[in-house]
């Protein structure tokens, strides 16, 4: 049986992991027939927003992999932990967590850089040339592990297209229920909630990836 590494950056689509995304990409895996498990760092969050009011909690700190726990029901693994040889893709859902905790983006836009032990964690795929899916805003990481000329969508935003662009990566604008893929690269990438107004949308676009990753499993 295929088995799927998710990689995970809290819980909280304004701090950490997009929940309905993690979900919706861990079902479209078991309902494909593959196995998943879910891995997270250890490392702190960027910040703590309070998902009722969006406010930011200046005296509150949480922990990326305690966090991830919430939704993995408890069963995740560091992500410094991995051996690249039990895995045969990974899947990165997004959430602001991937532009806050995974990279920082979200504060340093094309100058980003990712975190070290994230950054292991996706090229060890990379390297061994297995398909990665990455979902919403996950994407901006593509040309920083790939390198240039690598394709990817984040749906239609002129802004972070542009940032992807003069990071090296080639974007492709794309709907919500679209892939984009890079089959030099086995890179699949897709909007999600970047574009999506329901969780129904969101799931169309995600299970096509899914499905596709796991298509381009050697």
């Amino acid at each position: 049986m295929k088995k799927i590494a998710v990689l995970l950056s809290g819980c909280g689509v304004f701090d950490g992991t997009e929940v309905h995304e993690a979900v919706l990409s861990l079902l479209a895996i078991t309902r494909a027939g593959a196995q998943y498990q879910c891995f997270a760092p250890d490392i702190d969050q960027m910040h703590v927003v309070n998902h009722l009011t969006g406010e930011v909690n200046t005296e509150e700190t949480r922990n990326v992999l305690v966090e991830s726990a919430r939704i993995a029901r408890g069963e995740v693994l560091n992500a410094s932990s991995l051996d690249i040889n039990d895995y045969d893709a990974l899947v990165i859902p997004g959430g602001f967590g991937a532009a806050k905790n995974l990279s920082n983006f979200a504060t340093t836009g094309s100058s980003c850089h990712i975190n070290p032990i994230v950054e292991t964690f996706i090229r060890e795929f990379a390297l061994a040339r297995k398909p990665v899916g990455f979902v919403c805003i996950s994407p901006l990481m593509i040309p920083h592990i790939y390198g240039q000329g690598s394709l990817g969508t984040i749906g239609n935003d002129s802004d972070i297209a542009h940032a992807f662009n003069e990071m090296g990566g080639k974007h492709q604008a794309a709907a919500v229920e679209d892939i984009v893929v890079d089959e030099a690269n086995k890179v699949v990438s897709t909007p999600a909630y970047m574009l999506a107004t329901s969780v129904l949308e969101a799931h169309i676009g995600i299970e096509k990836l899914v499905n596709k990753v796991l298509e381009m499993i050697d």
